[in-house]
């Protein structure tokens, strides 16, 4: 197989892994083309009330359904306003730059300028560059909307020294993981603050923010000093204070001294990264965690999920996603602590991993990770149990060969692809009947649908679910899409 970088795009699977044939919840129909990603819901919450320290004030504002697999995937939006040359620009690259592991993109508001008509180009200084009509606000909207749908749009470029569109030339934009949206009156149209999950406004002393300006626009726009002046007088500072500062009321954080405020800058960034690792799911099912994702993690899936993946490549990069799972899993383990003594002569204290400990595959696609089971428990028992996937709805248990003292133990319970959920809750069924508690259950697989989180912990809350990645959902046949086709046949080499 060639080689392939980390980014390229996913392909689709052929023969996605099959799970059973009864559903429990929401289904999609087969797709002719992969579905796009879709809309998430509302803001993003806002951070700690309370001033931080250096100054770094942040203010903030203020029964389980399943959530449609259209509705999953989604960039997650940033606004950042504030008065002209507040610093909204070195803030925003300041979060790009520690959002390195992510695809961001920056969009400027200035690009969706309208441009001058001749008989306003020959009135320049009489326009006001700073109200909202100046802007088009429609194509922005237009533009953000493709965006958020993960698709590709033409970003104009604007040309400040001649007031207009270079109407041959366009910047062109993918579709992104986080894309900030950067301007003084982004929070002004009601219409493009709902495209936003989280909102920012910069907030510099006026004095700097001349200078500033002064600065920019006399080196990079070729306007002279009185000009620059002359128009702050006439119309910066009024629509600041008509439009701008108004809208400083819709922000979720305040940043005080712009880029200069490294510790706000750093909370915002944290809080990001906390949304971009949070599934839309995992919001409805607290017991269901994702592994956090990073270009590795899904260069790993693009890999395994190629239907050109040769087999010894797919076992290769299933064992090392499979051991990141594993290892996920066993930090959901309890632990007590424990002082030991280095070769040093110092005290050290640690904690102690749990020792009561097992894990049950579900034969034959689970017993793919046992191998990363072993290797990161030493000596740990593993149990079997067979289910009969293909008739009678899933349902059927034809074989078990548990630890007889399993119902003292916590149990981590191996599939790689959780589909409708049937399977899985049969398996936990039976585990529970054994007499382990349902908290002590975890349940480990490489990808989930859906469907399959809801019907598992609709019906088992205690449990944990740790998983790789959540596709977008089942289709008509209940195969799991994008998915990876069928697991065990591809892992073992049998599918041909």
């Amino acid at each position: 197989m060639p080689d392939k970088a980390v980014d390229d795009a996913m392909e689709s699977a052929v023969g996605a892994h099959f799970s059973g044939l009864r559903l429990e919840a929401l289904r999609l129909p087969a797709p002719s083309a992969p579905s796009s990603p879709s809309s998430s819901s509302g803001a993003a919450g806002a951070l700690s009330n309370g001033a931080l320290s250096n100054g770094a004030a942040v203010h903030a504002s203020g029964g389980a359904e399943l959530v449609s697999p259209s509705a999953l995937r989604q960039p997650f939006v940033i606004g950042v306003s504030g008065g002209t040359a507040s610093g909204k620009t070195t803030v925003c690259d300041m979060i790009i730059q520690q959002l390195h592991d992510h695809r961001v993109v920056l969009i400027n508001q200035d690009s969706f300028y309208r441009g001058l008509t001749a008989e306003e180009s020959a009135c320049a200084q009489d326009y006001n560059f700073d109200h909202p009509d100046a802007f088009d606000t429609e194509q922005l909207l237009e533009c953000m909307g493709q965006l958020k749908r993960a698709l590709p749009v033409n970003v104009p470029i604007y040309d400040f020294t001649n007031h207009r569109r270079c109407s041959e030339r366009f910047r062109k934009v993918n579709a992104s993981d986080v894309i900030i949206l950067e301007g003084i009156l982004v929070f002004h149209d009601q219409r493009v603050r709902n495209l936003m999950d989280m909102k920012i406004f910069v907030d510099t002393d006026a004095d700097i923010r001349l200078a500033r300006r002064i600065r920019r626009d006399n080196f990079e726009r070729g306007r002279n000093v009185n000009s620059v002046l002359e128009q702050y007088g006439r119309f910066v500072k009024p629509a600041f204070d008509d439009f701008v500062l108004p809208s400083k009321k819709y922000a979720d954080v305040i940043i005080p001294r712009g880029g200069d405020n490294h510790v706000a800058v750093d909370l915002i960034v944290q809080h990001i990264r906390t949304k971009l690792g949070m599934h839309d799911l995992c919001k409805i099912f607290p017991n269901v965690y994702v592994v956090q994702s990073t270009f590795q993690i899904r260069g790993m899936h693009t890999l395994i999920r190629d239907r050109e993946v040769t087999t010894p490549d797919f076992v290769f990069y299933s064992d090392r996603l499979i051991r990141l799972v594993v290892e996920h899993g066993l930090g959901h383990l309890p632990f007590t602590e424990k002082q030991i003594v280095t070769p040093t002569g110092s005290a050290y204290m640690g904690v102690d991993f749990c020792k009561k400990l097992c894990g049950v595959s579900i034969v034959r696609s689970g017993e793919s990770m046992e191998n990363a089971l072993r290797a990161c428990c030493k000596g740990i028992k593993i149990g079997k149990i067979l289910i009969h996937r293909v008739g009678d709805n899933g349902q059927q248990l034809v074989y078990h060969k548990l630890p007889m003292d399993i119902a003292e133990r916590h149990v981590l319970l191996l599939d790689p692809v959780l589909g409708t959920g049937n399977s899985a809750s049969q398996a936990i069924d039976l585990l529970v009947r054994k007499g382990v508690p349902e908290e002590r259950i975890i349940f480990l697989n490489l990808i989930s649908a859906p469907e399959g989180i809801h019907c598992v912990c609709k019906r088992f809350p205690r449990l944990k679910v740790v998983t790789s990645e959540i596709d977008s959902g089942l289709s008509e046949e209940f195969r799991v899409i994008p998915g990876l086709g069928e697991y065990g046949d591809r892992y073992f080499g049998t599918d041909n």
